[in-house]
């Protein structure tokens, strides 16, 4: 690599990273105004249920800030989450991260797995489905593909319990459970619920790539001169891409968190998900806001990173950036 090469790939990363620090900022801004865009008076969602007298009403705003101007309310908050302070749950009576903490890592779980399943079947399956264009296999991998992305989450999880779950009793229906290998046995299900759609948009995706390379003219060439094709075919034809793949998926990962919440609550997940569908419910909106909040950082991150690792599996997207 030159050095004006590095030095525009330098350029472009730090743009990247600056602009995923103004998305954030904008981002919490408008997570910390949703609470004051609901209608009614935020105080009253602490006290909903009762009839509270005017002083009560006084002291929690007093408490919880809500006579102070906007710009000072929010740069507190900003101060606050910076410091990993994100306030306290109503509903709960603790603070939110803590709330966060005790539900984080089931749905960490839940997304790792579906992660890999969606890299496994999905990428696997769009390869096969590119090699076998025109067979039977082929035909089937686009069948599989077109049921696949039409099966909504809520839809599988519905089948999956009532067949694996209920009707042959392979696999539990509801809970986290205890310990790795009985926590690992109650993802599975919801792992397949969550990942059903987006392992055939991956499928899709691979296929539509590998053959796009498989049309390339230095491919047909390595291939008239005898290389063995499954050595074209990992050097050149899947190396080439994974850009596309890479990218595709980065955004279909970072989205799951998302999807989540259908999920955990269908099979009786204590995962974020969830714990989002019942604040929501119960108007705890400070644990709103900082799910809110660390979903759309996810979403913000994972493609940042994407989009700085992209040069570096397919070097042909920097150099055309660094020809513009």
């Amino acid at each position: 690599m030159t050095a004006a090469a590095a030095l525009g790939a330098a350029r472009s990363a730090v743009g990247r990273l600056l602009g995923m620090a103004v998305t954030l900022l904008v981002t919490s801004f408008l997570v910390f105004s949703s609470l004051y865009l609901a209608p009614g008076d935020p105080a009253g969602f602490l006290v909903k249920g009762r009839s509270p007298s005017p002083q009560e009403l006084a002291t929690i705003r007093q408490q919880y800030g809500f006579d102070d101007p906007f710009p000072v309310r929010y740069w507190h908050w900003l101060q606050g989450v910076l410091h990993g302070d994100l306030g306290r749950s109503y509903l709960f009576h603790q603070s939110v991260a803590e709330v966060l903490a005790s539900r984080l890592p089931a749905t960490l779980l839940l997304v790792e797995v579906s992660t890999l399943m969606i890299a496994v079947v999905g990428i696997g399956a769009g390869i096969v489905g590119a090699l076998r264009r025109g067979t039977r296999t082929g035909s089937a991998v686009l069948l599989l593909v077109t049921v696949g992305a039409a099966v909504p989450s809520f839809v599988a999880a519905i089948v999956l319990r009532s067949l694996f779950g209920v009707n042959l009793g392979w696999f539990p229906t509801i809970g986290n459970g205890t310990g790795v290998l009985d926590r690992l046995h109650h993802v599975v299900l919801p792992a397949i619920a969550l990942s059903v759609t987006f392992m055939a948009l991956v499928t899709r995706v691979t296929r539509s790539a590998m053959l796009d390379e498989l049309r390339r003219e230095h491919v047909e060439v390595a291939l008239s001169r005898g290389l063995p094709r499954r050595t074209v075919i990992r050097r050149h034809v899947l190396r080439n891409a994974l850009g596309p793949i890479v990218t595709v998926g980065g955004l279909l990962v970072s989205g799951m968190l998302v999807s989540t919440a259908i999920v955990e609550t269908a099979f009786g997940m204590s995962g974020i998900g969830s714990l989002l569908v019942q604040c929501v419910d119960q108007l705890d909106f400070q644990v709103v806001q900082a799910i809110v909040l660390l979903v759309v950082a996810a979403f913000v991150v994972v493609n940042t990173l994407v989009d700085l690792v992209h040069p570096l599996i397919d070097p042909r997207v920097g150099t055309a950036g660094g020809a513009r």
